[in-house]
């Protein structure tokens, strides 16, 4: 197939494990194939930490040290892994029958040693649905990688391995996934700005545990802070810096938190759970937290509310019982220490919404000098919605009364068709100006992206926190040289189209008037099937689809006589092996096999048609068919047929003749070659098709020569600006 990939060898460890991890998925979901995975991936790095460890012992037995002593393994901060549960065992009898079973049993074992680790490993290997054989292939796989020695935790191989790992299964598994997973880039951009340095960290709704991990990294790349503070600083682990607090009501998620941390070697004894969650039962109700990062669900309507209606936590308002966003918030503010910050990701409706006390609420929050700054973000950040959202920075010890808004709308970068996110750069940019904006340095307004607003003119405006109607509009600064450039390109460019354009229009003129000296035409009746063959789309689900990969053609993207593709969707490499008897080849007629009873105009009805001229691998949903010419037929030229298909008359015909009910017709195969037809010779035919050809041709010329005069008009207006 043609499509440019890079070479395994360039591809980062944890990429070349989840494309081959993915290939063994089969017929599970992402949402359970996710506990197969991730707690192999585990299983394979505490192995190899007690593994080193216990060659280290070993060396040393001479000396009194004894390899199957846990208290040996305690002292060190590894788990201790039972004889059954060590990795050589297990891959041993990878090609056993009893692989499951024998997976699940290591897990208890490994439990029943490590009191931490109780009820937190996945035991879902012997499940039936889980192939064997792929199970087998998944252990052989993992175990090629090296995650848990020193070594490897140096380069905290795993940690890279198992946070790209969480945040494809948040992909695949879409708005579910996001209930664990909240992307990174918005992590890092809350930690960088709260700064948790030393403290107690608490995320009430922790998913994942992913603010966790990035507050330890965040002190792991601070260094030169505690070095200034106290030389003696750097001899503390990092992740003895900061003590975390969770609380997580889905126990499943809970569990991958409790992974996450351990092979980070970060506390979770403090990461509690249970199904009744934060607001009805609060797992750490003494807490003040120095640092609260949370990304609390959008918009809950199904809260409790209406069971806490006197509740304490409530001092700036009884929130409402249909939106949960200011009982969090609240929530947050009940568990921070006098002198903490808090980070929280909320939807936009929090900024404005006047609806069930909550502008009441926000009016007595801006009113108590509790926030800080509001970021407004970019849409398509989130797997898990597309509700667009906003960054809450709070503070008890907020030394200025004015509120930073940051209207941020512009930053990140697609790194897909559904997903963005923000690069190091947009993170270090957003909290320097921060950083600036608190210490009252070197800050100043930027026109159309972040203002300090007085509390004053945030009352004027209805306590409202929309910071797009704070910041104003961007100035638009020119490059001149790089317009220079553009307009250098269409100088050069130009002279060529245009010839060739010309040529192009005295050939189609040349073809038309030796077509019209013909005189009337002899034409015989066919069948369509006496000359095409169809072939059906495939069955392509819509939990198959991805957000980048192969595109793939449905009824949507087939118009009369076009195809429109600004809209797709992808499917992924392995799939597109699956469904290779669908791709698409170069003009291949494609017919739409499902369609409106002439509502909607020509582009919505039945046995549209269309020429696929496109150069990459495409591929056929169902309901879409495809008409090729029979091998050796001397009859009919596909240009020919595709421009007689189109016709109204033809358009029409399909869909009296098509079946159905109500607003909707189907055509069957055999209906479709069934259809009769009059054709001139295949001589007229193909100097008709000559024809429309060179006018496909032109076409082509036209649009890019409309481009390039519009690039050109473009940067001459822009130069007069400068």
């Amino acid at each position: 197939m043609a499509k440019t990939t890079k070479t395994e060898q360039e591809e980062p460890l944890e990429k070349k494990l989840w494309k081959a991890a993915d290939k063994l998925r089969k017929n599970m979901d992402a949402a359970e194939y996710k506990h197969v995975v991730l707690g192999l991936i585990f299983l394979k790095y505490i192995s190899d930490a007690f593994e080193e460890l216990y060659q280290q012992l070993l060396s040393q037995k001479s000396e009194g040290a004894d390899p199957e002593d846990k208290n040996e393994y305690l002292a060190e901060k590894v788990f201790f892994v039972p004889a059954t549960a060590r990795w050589t065992y297990i891959q041993g009898r990878a090609t056993l029958p009893t692989i499951g079973k024998d997976i699940d049993d290591a897990m208890d074992a490994i439990e029943k040693d490590n009191a931490s680790l109780k009820g937190v490993l996945p035991k879902v290997f012997a499940q039936e649905k889980l192939d064997k054989s792929s199970l087998g292939g998944l252990i052989n796989l993992i175990g090629t990688a090296t995650l848990g020695t020193k070594e490897a935790q140096s380069k905290d191989l795993l940690g890279k391995v198992y946070e790209y790992f969480l945040g494809e299964f948040a992909l695949a598994e879409g708005k579910k996934g996001g209930q664990f997973y909240t992307p990174s880039s918005v992590v890092k951009l809350l930690v960088e700005v709260i700064e948790p340095y030393e403290g107690r960290v608490f995320d009430p709704c922790c998913g994942s545990g992913g603010m966790f991990v990035q507050s330890e990294k965040f002190i792991l790349s601070h260094q030169d802070h505690y070095k200034d503070k106290n030389s003696n600083s750097l001899q503390l682990n990092p992740a003895d810096r900061i003590s975390i607090y969770g609380q997580e009501s889905n126990q499943t998620t809970w569990r991958l938190a409790k992974m996450n941390l351990a092979i980070r070697g970060i506390d979770g004894s403090n990461i509690k759970w249970n199904n009744e969650g934060s607001f009805l039962n609060d797992a750490h109700k003494d807490l003040k937290a120095d640092f609260i990062i949370a990304n609390p669900p959008f918009n809950d309507s199904d809260w409790s509310g209406n069971l806490l209606q006197n509740d304490s936590r409530w001092k700036y308002g009884i929130p409402p019982v249909s939106n949960a966003n200011f009982a969090w918030v609240q929530h947050m503010l009940f568990h921070l220490a006098p002198t903490g910050r808090a980070g929280i990701v909320l939807s936009n409706g929090s900024l404005s919404s006047n609806t069930s006390n909550e502008g009441k609420i926000r009016q007595e929050f801006i009113e108590n000098n509790l926030v800080e700054c509001i970021i407004s973000l970019p849409d398509k950040l989130f797997y898990s919605t597309q509700i667009p959202a906003c960054l809450w920075f709070i503070s008890k010890a907020k030394k200025r009364d004015e509120i930073l808004l940051i209207d941020a709308r512009k930053l990140g970068k697609l790194t897909g068709k559904k997903l963005r996110t923000f690069s190091d750069e947009n993170i270090n940019y957003l909290k320097d100006i921060f950083k600036k904006w608190e210490s009252k340095e070197g800050y100043e307004d930027i026109s159309g992206f972040c203002k300090s607003v007085s509390l004053s003119e945030i009352k004027d405006n209805d306590f409202s926190l929309i910071p797009g109607n704070y910041v104003g509009v961007a100035e638009i600064e020119f490059n001149e040289d790089e317009l220079n450039i553009e307009l250098e390109e269409v100088k050069n460019t130009l002279p060529a189209l245009t010839s060739s354009s010309n040529s192009t229009a005295v050939e189609i003129n040349a073809l038309i008037q030796k077509f019209s000296s013909f005189g009337k035409l002899e034409h015989k009746e066919y069948k369509l099937g006496d000359f095409l063959t169809l072939k059906g789309g495939g069955a392509i689900k819509g939990t198959e689809f991805t957000t980048e990969g192969y595109p793939v053609i449905k009824i949507k993207n087939v118009k009369a006589n076009k195809l429109v593709l600004d809209t797709l969707d992808y499917i992924s490499e392995e799939n597109a092996i699956k469904y290779k008897d669908y791709k698409i080849e170069y003009n291949d007629l494609l017919i739409t096999m499902t369609g409106n009873r002439f509502e909607g105009g020509m582009d919505s009805w039945v046995g549209k048609v269309s020429l696929f001229r496109e150069s990459e691998d495409y591929f056929l949903n169902q309901r879409v068919g495809i008409l090729r010419l029979k091998k050796g037929q001397q009859t009919a030229s596909l240009n020919y047929i595709s421009f007689l298909l189109s016709t109204e008359y033809m358009q029409e015909y399909f869909v009296k003749i098509a079946r159905g009910s109500g607003g909707q017709s189907n055509l069957s195969p055999d209906q479709i070659l069934g259809i009769v037809v009059k054709l001139p010779s295949l001589e007229i035919q193909e100097m008709f098709s000559s024809i429309v050809e060179v006018y496909y041709n032109k076409i082509e010329i036209e649009n890019q020569i409309q481009n390039l005069i519009f690039k050109g008009c473009s940067a001459l207006f822009q130069k007069s600006m400068i």
